[in-house]
């Protein structure tokens, strides 16, 4: 009797301090975007708030960036755990030695384009001859213009040129000091028309053959290799993220004003977002899951940024280096 007692008494205790046991604490991760928050962004915003990423255990902290090279930086540094930057961009840095590298490239399609007011009637490269363009000096889009100019017949002749940063590059649109401005197809042309009310007409680069992809997450390498199991629980996440904001975008932007009421207008945001979605795949990966980049892509894109973006040759050698698809969900 007595070891019966003792027994009842042990399974009893056992029990109570399994009761009593908190539940493990939700891993804290955080994404530092590539920029102020806009439409591309509602995949992680809708993510969170539909609690998609604490079902896999993880608190997520979302944060604003400075720039694609800036996120690139606090990344590779481990002052974010993941970035959600330019990815040519993030090759630039790797390529020189920083330990990052993208764990999914989800903007498989350039959102590089040359666009204009709609009342200009520009709809095609021939119609730029004889128009002002508005450039920001160095930064992506202006190094791959050349290849643009060359794919569609133009000349720098054909045109003018103004150049300044990226605010003064928009106001020159929107003051009617340029014609155009080169510009993401998702970013600029909502900018213009929350400050005017337009729409905006881009003449896109990728229906020009230039195949090159664009945004993606990235990971501090060390990073990835002491945490697997946490990156494969982000980028699942983050992959259910995309596929439910694509089933409803007007929700997925207001998710965005629900985090951040000054995050833009829902109207843009919304419109911003839905001219995301078609940028995420490639003929070669429309039956696939979000972020599944083709190796062919990829070497692709090295290759156009070697000729065209100022990066090293040597990337040539190994474009796996940059990118793997090792932690996405099957």
């Amino acid at each position: 009797m007595l070891r019966l007692m003792t027994a009842f008494s042990a399974v009893f205790a056992w029990a109570m301090l399994a009761v009593a046991a908190p539940a493990s604490a939700a891993d804290k991760v955080v994404l530092m975007l590539n920029w102020y928050v806009y439409g591309e962004h509602a995949p992680f915003y809708y993510g969170k708030a539909k609690g998609i990423y604490a079902a896999e255990g993880i608190d997520l902290e979302i944060q604003e960036g400075r720039g694609s090279a800036a996120t690139t930086q606090a990344v590779a540094a481990k002052t974010a755990d993941f970035g959600y930057v330019d990815v040519p961009t993030m090759m630039r840095a790797a390529i020189k030695g920083a330990p990052i590298i993208a764990t999914g490239v989800l903007l498989q399609t350039s959102p590089m384009s040359v666009m204009g007011f709609v009342d200009k009637n520009i709809r095609k490269p021939a119609d730029i001859k004889g128009k002002t363009v508005a450039i920001t000096p160095a930064d992506s889009m202006t190094q791959i213009w050349p290849l643009f100019l060359k794919k569609t017949g133009l000349k720098e002749a054909d045109f003018k040129t103004v150049a300044g940063d990226a605010q003064t590059k928009l106001n020159a649109v929107i003051n009617g000091q340029a014609d155009l401005l080169l510009g993401y197809v998702m970013d600029q042309s909502m900018k213009i028309k929350d400050a005017t009310g337009k729409d905006v007409y881009p003449i896109k680069f990728a229906d020009y053959g230039i195949n090159m992809v664009s945004s993606g997450i990235v990971a501090n390498t060390d990073y990835v290799k002491s945490h697997a199991d946490l990156v494969k629980r982000f980028m699942s996440a983050t992959t259910k993220a995309v596929e439910a904001a694509e089933k409803d975008p007007k929700a997925a932007a207001q998710s965005i004003l629900d985090a951040n009421p000054k995050g833009g207008k829902i109207g843009t945001l919304t419109q911003g977002f839905e001219l995301t979605i078609p940028l995420y795949r490639t003929p070669e990966t429309k039956d696939k899951r979000p972020f599944q980049v083709t190796d062919q892509n990829m070497t692709d894109s090295v290759n156009l940024m070697v000729e065209y973006g100022g990066l090293e040759a040597k990337a040539k050698e190994n474009p796996k280096a940059f990118y793997t698809n090792d932690y996405l969900p099957k």
